[in-house]
């Protein structure tokens, strides 16, 4: 396979993670609003989806081995790809949190929400945009873009313990809240989780622009 071919190849592997970033992405959104909406045919849908996921994210994994195999790359190109197999295992783990909020969802079947859901869309509206711009920086080799990742992942924190607080003190008011409440921390948990994931990804990206790892989430 001549040098043309690759780099085309290598092309046609960012598509690729570009598409599982965007389901990944329609999994958090379709999540967290399977549980604003309490839309059990949504939250269906979402863990429906986590095996058509999964088969991506395997199906990108082989490519990308494929070409190491084939290619034998060096240096930047061989950086390129392992951060590749690093983002589809993130960005698998990612649907993987989107789909336990879709079970979430369901297991609060015939209840109402002890309050209407203001942080937990704010926290999923951030991890979205987490995993775009990381898969932007990706894609454009932006070590700045990835940098900038931290400070979205403060913001979710900063959510997360919000959320955290106010759920406790629903707990301590009345004690039939305490199911519920502790199903909504989970989500908000898991959202939390997917931030971590994308702040990876921003790791990763500047271990494949610079050849240095540097851990951002300090």
């Amino acid at each position: 396979m001549g040098r043309k071919s690759f780099h085309a190849e290598l092309e046609e592997l960012q598509k690729d993670i570009l598409k599982l970033g965007g389901l990944v992405e329609q999994a958090i959104y379709k999540g967290v609003k399977s549980l604003e909406k309490m839309d059990f045919k949504q939250a269906q849908e979402v863990i429906d989806n986590d095996d058509v996921i999964d088969n991506y994210e395997l199906e990108i994994e082989n490519k990308c081995l494929t070409l190491i195999a084939r290619q034998q790359p060096m240096a930047r190109d061989l950086r390129t790809i392992g951060t590749a197999l690093k983002i589809i295992t993130d960005l698998e783990r990612m649907a993987d949190h989107s789909t336990e909020i879709a079970r979430i969802t369901k297991r609060l079947e015939g209840q109402e929400l002890i309050k209407p859901l203001v942080d937990i869309p704010r926290m999923a509206q951030l991890a979205q945009r987490m995993v775009g711009e990381s898969l932007q920086a990706f894609i454009q080799r932006d070590n700045k873009m990835a940098v900038e990742m931290i400070e979205l992942d403060h913001q979710v924190d900063h959510l997360y313990r919000q959320i955290f607080r106010e759920l406790l003190v629903l707990m301590m008011e009345e004690p039939r809240n305490i199911t519920q409440a502790t199903y909504l921390l989970l989500v908000a948990r898991n959202l939390e989780r997917i931030a971590d994931h994308a702040t990876n990804l921003g790791e990763w990206i500047i271990y494949m622009v610079t050849g240095v790892k540097k851990e951002l989430n300090q």
